[in-house]
């Protein structure tokens, strides 16, 4: 089982970027994976789960340690699989899902795709009260990012962005939903696009 992997970040797409480590490039699935792009070309650190399935050995990445616990705590419940445990994570707001599941929230929770009322309701009975290790100020901070880092783009940034959220599983009926307001910002990175839209989606 790997733990992390450290190299260039060598490639950044909608569902996932590519890490180069002596020479092999690792494809790596990442909640958000325009998080990143500020450290493209740049080494960096990225926390590694192995998942293996029968047509498949998949490698998700994430920024920081506690970011994968996180992810290994939600696919830990019934209902809930890699996928849409990356769509709860590129959110940007995991303190917000832990509230939900102390609130018993449910109508927050089944926003994201995937998440009907069974699997929200399942969340909470496996997860309620044993979040508080996983989720910390590093976390919460991680994918907030100061305006002055982001360098202005056109709207191929936003057409990165609306594949990003389609590959998280939103559907392309809730993708138009926010796409003309997404339109009328002032250009933004891929990244911000992403985190914007989440919120549309969300709130």
């Amino acid at each position: 089982m790997y733990e992390y992997i450290k190299g260039i970040i060598s490639f950044i797409g909608p569902e996932y970027i590519v890490v180069e480590n002596s020479g092999i490039g690792y494809r790596i699935l990442t909640p958000n994976p325009f998080a990143f792009s500020k450290h493209e070309q740049k080494e960096q650190q990225v926390y590694l789960y192995q998942h293996i399935r029968e047509d498949a050995h998949l490698l998700f990445g994430f920024a920081t340690a506690e970011e994968k616990r996180l992810f290994e705590k939600l696919i830990s419940v019934s209902g809930i699989g890699p996928k849409g445990a990356l769509a709860v994570l590129a959110s940007g707001t995991p303190s917000h899902v832990v509230n939900a599941i102390e609130r018993e929230d449910e109508p927050y929770l089944i926003k994201f795709p995937g998440i009907g009322k069974k699997t929200a309701r399942q969340m909470i009975l496996d997860l309620k009260g044993k979040l508080d290790h996983v989720v910390s100020d590093s976390l919460t901070g991680l994918f907030v990012q100061e305006q002055a880092e982001t360098e202005p783009v056109d709207n191929e940034a936003l057409a990165e962005a609306l594949l990003a959220l389609e590959a998280l599983g939103y559907s392309a009926r809730e993708i138009k939903r926010i796409s003309g307001k997404l339109e009328k910002e002032e250009a933004m990175s891929t990244d911000e696009y992403i985190r914007k839209g989440l919120q549309l989606l969300l709130g």
